[in-house]
């Protein structure tokens, strides 16, 4: 006896032989577009938040009366701190080859260039695939190096916010997100002690997995990495390229004329660098205004004035992403969509279950 309906498996063949998206399909297609969507309604309310009736004549006034030799001091010390970025990213990976500082540098500022203009950073991505592209290093293991840059900027991030909450009182929200933020470094942490010091169980733990030969590999690389000496000095220099981002922020408050000390640039940066952890819009924008705004404000600023800043310093420490940036890829020698396309298919082939 024929059957009035076709089965579901009937239905999923009908559905390939057309090319029509399968439900599964089109529930992953879905929660694709939930986090950018997420990202811009976040930017889009910090930005309504910031700006609604902000005098911008007022303010282009005001800026005409800048102090140029700090607003410059403040853009190079911009620069510098990427390059000490490539610095740290070096040394970090000498014991599994040895990497140009230039070519560190300008695979930094590509993936820079990429969260600048894509939502939820895959810049991680980019700069790992480019990374491994022109020194035949597996892509697993320079994306480990730069989960292990994170590492260490998350140690240093949770230093600075204990001494910031000893200067001032910072938002429940932030001291929340600081709780957050110590529980992933210590499990990272642990993590990254086991493929040090007890390599043997990290093989034993990845040996069952379908990627285990890749896993293999990444293990090993973190292996060699904690043993050398150079990673040490990797962590050091990580407390360097953190604190040398205090420099743009505070020459940008000279030359904007604010009256506050170095401890107000301290909490301002930790509070930047918590309130925009977690993926967003690209550049961070409206979400980086507005915690420009929050910092200030513990210090009695006002509000236009705050704005004012904060609009200042994210153009000061966004343009120069966007012309360096540019300037990075057209001079990699491979197109940016495609830059783009290799990286998520190494990504993929990879098997390392992170998120972008």
């Amino acid at each position: 006896m024929a059957q009035a309906f076709p089965l579901h498996s009937d239905i999923i063949v009908i559905r390939h032989c057309m090319n029509l998206p399968t439900e599964s399909s089109q529930r992953r297609g879905l929660r694709k577009w939930i986090a950018p969507a997420l990202g811009y309604l976040v930017s889009l309310v910090c930005l309504v938040w910031v700006y609604r009736g902000f005098d911008w004549r007022a303010e282009l006034t005001r800026l005409s009366s800048l102090d140029l030799h700090w607003l410059a001091i403040a853009i190079v010390a911009d620069v510098l701190v990427y390059v000490s970025q490539g610095w740290r990213w070096r040394m970090l990976l000498k014991p599994v080859g040895e990497v140009s500082l230039v070519r560190s540098v300008q695979a930094i500022y590509v993936g820079l260039f990429t969260n600048e203009v894509l939502p939820l950073r895959g810049g991680e991505l980019v700069r790992s695939y480019l990374q491994g592209h022109w020194n035949d290093i597996p892509f697993g293991v320079v994306f480990s190096s730069a989960v292990v840059e994170r590492l260490f900027d998350g140690m240093w991030l949770v230093l600075f916010t204990i001494v910031s909450t000893s200067i001032v009182q910072l938002p429940g929200y932030l001291v929340d997100g600081t709780r957050v933020l110590t529980g992933v470094v210590a499990g990272l942490l642990f993590l990254l002690s086991v493929a040090v010091f007890q390599k043997h169980h990290a093989h034993a733990a990845v040996a069952n997995s379908r990627w285990a030969d890749k896993l293999w590999h990444v293990v090993n690389a973190l292996h060699d990495m904690g043993r050398s000496p150079s990673f040490y000095l990797a962590f050091l220099a990580s407390f360097v390229y953190l604190g040398l981002q205090l420099v743009p922020i505070h020459a940008l408050m000279l030359a904007y004329g604010l009256d506050l000390s170095w401890r107000a640039t301290l909490v301002t940066l930790v509070v930047l660098r918590l309130g925009t952890l977690l993926p967003q819009a690209p550049g961070n924008v409206g979400s980086f205004q507005f915690f420009a705004v929050v910092a200030l404000r513990l210090f009695g600023v006002d509000k236009p004035e705050a704005i004012g800043f904060a609009t200042l310093l994210f153009f000061v420490v966004t343009v120069p992403l966007w012309v360096v940036g540019f300037i990075a890829t057209m001079a990699s020698g491979i197109g940016f969509g495609d830059i783009r396309r290799r990286a998520a298919e190494t990504h993929r082939q990879s098997g390392m279950h992170v998120t972008d």
